[in-house]
């Protein structure tokens, strides 16, 4: 690109999504964590277990505390385990035995996007969901067990991105997990996050539920249970991990019983979300509270007067506002058997314990031969100390899945994918994609160390992929390149990921930047480059989409900054498409910024090196657009018009979107019906998750 007009620090409104932990840990009961990371299961028949063949353990496990109780006619809770094993890839799929009147293990295998948006999956009774390994994910959507269902596991899922843009959203009802008039339920190992509203509704007298190990993060109303004057629910919430979350971490309104012990509530310092409140125990719930960690919670743990609140063994760090008890509860023990962890235990504990497992769901054999991981560390820890490192060491010509786990961290280093090393996956081992940043400062006018020359705008990547089949997710790629104190420099360009290869998945990043941020190209001009960004920031001020790949951007945030001087004004797409090829598509996603109102435009056409022959496109439909997007959204670029080339709208929303006209051209029916991802990605279905 040739625009070098500058860049200031950007201050992001939007909330950081919690994901990734390192699966490091041997935790409680029959569970035996390995090291693998999660596969698919080898046989995805129905009859794949052999006759005679015992069920893994995680298809026999049961709950502990209250769910684990027998009563109301069923003893303890055990799922599926009694039916088949079954894995699903699909929606329909997971619904057909999801609502089945017979007893299944559910595995699913793979990334399922829930449609419409805001569906809740009817869960009946006696069903097992598990994820395999850590790649079962649930898009967009969640579940629901109406009156009466019993007998249910929900267990190393993660559920996530139903969120549609308000955050404190009373018009979308969408919740990872709900349940109205249920009883003996484990929802255990699961991630949830990002939500419309809760991550768990427990509502209307549903009771015998355990809620463990999970990891809970950036929402707002996050685990509500009440919704009921009866007095009967009775709920078991041990060795969760709850960070970034404003409220209901969790509201307990009149339960007759409620054991929270070994949790961690965590609310970091400087970040967009701020929590009003830990542990509340609202009108006649009796409640006990032990062992547990607030770290940086305001009000930690709240008080109704009617309600009872015993602590013990607690500690508090950093927090602020209330902190009460009173009262007589009750003792946990006369119902079930249980075993407290050290408090100071507690932190370390579920930070490598929590949230989904690569051994569940999965076969030994299946994870071994499905994958290869690779491991990086800083300190030492891992079996590299530099991504880069670890790239080296995957052979050329690699048939298989290379997994390369990166610990938290902050790594200046480039990275290069070469062409003869597909199948590799770069992800972050951390809480949230901020812990793990793969961070360079080049731009394209900048010297390179051994004098050979500039580093030209493809040069100046801090990522670089050549190779297909590649996977990003949970971490952060950077060009921190200050243009700011390069002011005089010719070439500012300075790119934070390079993709040229085809079957690209970019799940669950943050690619920052200023001016060209994330170049999305292809090995040549008449090659083709598929590329899927889903769940995923990209940041800057400069045609900070570039390239003449074919791209998805799905469910993601673009993110737009003010330049370094403090102005607002910028382009987010400037496609090089070849004629006859698709541009980018930007779907379901969401365009703001802290700029100001009308300085930004969708994109302009990029003619690399003045060709004529090229004919760029950017589609964006189904998207919410700020303010800060001008009314008439797209420009011309290098003498081209793009009023030649190909750019439209569909079915935009938000202060930023307009009518259709001369200058805002709008897709008809007919015509957005064949612009959409299936179309866009001609066959490929992306592996995220």
């Amino acid at each position: 690109m040739t625009e070098t007009r500058g860049r200031a620090r950007h201050r992001r409104r939007g909330k950081a999504l919690v994901i990734g932990v390192p699966a490091a840990l041997a935790a409680a009961g029959v569970l035996a964590y390995g090291t693998a990371f999660g596969v698919f299961g080898a046989d995805t028949r129905p009859e794949a277990k052999a006759a005679g063949t015992p069920a893994p353990a995680w298809a026999r496990a049961a709950a502990d505390g209250f769910a684990s109780v027998d009563a109301l006619g069923q003893k303890g809770t055990y799922g599926g385990r009694d039916g088949r094993t079954v894995t699903v890839r699909t929606l329909a799929d997971l619904e057909k035995y999801a609502t089945a009147p017979e007893p299944y293990v559910i595995v699913v295998a793979g990334t399922i996007t829930v449609n419409p948006t805001g569906k809740e999956i009817k869960v009946a009774s006696d069903k097992t969901i598990i994820g395999s390994g850590t790649s079962g994910h649930i898009v967009g959507g969640g579940f629901f067990l109406g009156q009466g269902v019993h007998n249910v596991i929900i267990r190393n899922l993660t559920i996530r991105d139903a969120y549609q843009g308000v955050w404190n959203d009373k018009e979308h009802d969408f919740d990872a997990v709900q349940m109205d008039g249920a009883h003996h339920v484990w929802i255990d190992h699961n991630d949830l996050r990002h939500m419309a509203d809760g991550l768990i509704d427990s509502r209307k007298d549903t009771t015998y539920v355990t809620v463990s190990w999970n990891r809970l993060g950036n929402n707002n109303k996050t685990f509500g249970i009440g919704w009921t004057d009866n007095v009967t629910a009775d709920l078991t919430i041990h060795h969760n991990w709850f960070r970034e979350t404003e409220q209901r971490n969790p509201s307990t309104d009149n339960v007759a019983h409620a054991h929270l012990y070994n949790n961690l509530l965590q609310d970091d310092a400087g970040t967009a979300i701020t929590s009003s409140y830990g542990n509340y125990a609202r009108g006649r719930t009796r409640m006990v509270l032990e062992n547990s960690v607030f770290q940086g919670m305001n009000n930690p743990v709240i008080k109704d007067a009617t309600a009872a609140l015993v602590q013990r063994g607690n500690v508090f760090s950093g927090t602020t506002g209330r902190n009460e008890s009173g009262g007589t509860a009750f003792d946990p023990k006369a119902y079930y058997p249980y075993t407290l962890d050290p408090t100071a235990a507690v932190p370390a504990l579920l930070k490598s314990g929590a949230g989904p497992r690569s051994s569940l769901g999965t076969t030994p054999a299946a994870a071994a031969a499905a994958t290869t991981t690779l491991t990086v560390a800083k300190d030492g820890s891992g079996r590299f100390t530099s991504v880069q490192k670890a790239v080296d060491a995957v052979p050329a010509g690699n048939t298989s899945r290379v997994v390369i786990r990166v610990a938290p961290g902050v790594y200046r280093e480039t990275v290069k994918i070469p062409s003869n090393k597909p199948h590799i996956t770069i992800e972050g081992t951390g809480g949230s994609r901020k812990d793990t940043v793969l961070v360079e400062g080049h731009a394209s006018g900048m010297t390179k160390p051994d004098g050979s020359g500039t580093y030209g705008t493809g040069g100046s990547a801090t990522v670089a992929v050549e190779a297909d089949d590649f996977r990003a997710r949970n971490l952060t790629i950077s060009n921190d390149f200050d243009e700011a104190a390069n002011r005089n420099l010719n070439g500012h360009q300075a790119v934070a990921l390079r993709t040229a290869a085809d079957r690209i998945v970019l799940d669950g990043i943050i690619v920052t930047g200023d001016q060209d941020t994330l170049l999305l190209d292809t090995a040549a001009k008449d090659r083709i480059g598929r590329v899927y960004v889903t769940g995923s920031y990209v940041i800057g001020n400069v045609d900070f989409v570039f390239g003449r790949a074919t791209a998805v951007i799905d469910k993601s945030v673009l993110t737009l900054k003010k330049r370094w001087d403090g102005t607002s004004a910028g382009y987010v797409t400037a496609p090089s498409t070849p004629a006859g090829r698709k541009g980018f598509l930007i779907t379901r996603s969401t365009v703001n910024g802290d700029v100001a109102a009308g300085t930004f435009h969708l994109g302009r056409p990029w003619h690399a090196g003045g060709d004529a022959t090229l004919d760029p496109q950017t589609t964006v439909r189904d998207s919410v657009l700020s303010g800060a997007v001008r009314p008439t959204p797209w420009t011309d670029m290098g003498g081209f018009s793009w009023k030649a080339d190909r750019f439209a709208e569909y079915r935009n929303t938000g202060p930023g979107s307009g009518p259709a006209g001369p200058d805002r051209p709008h897709l008809t029916a007919a015509q957005a019906a064949t612009q959409d991802t299936a179309h866009w990605l001609d066959g490929w279905t992306p592996a995220t998750g």
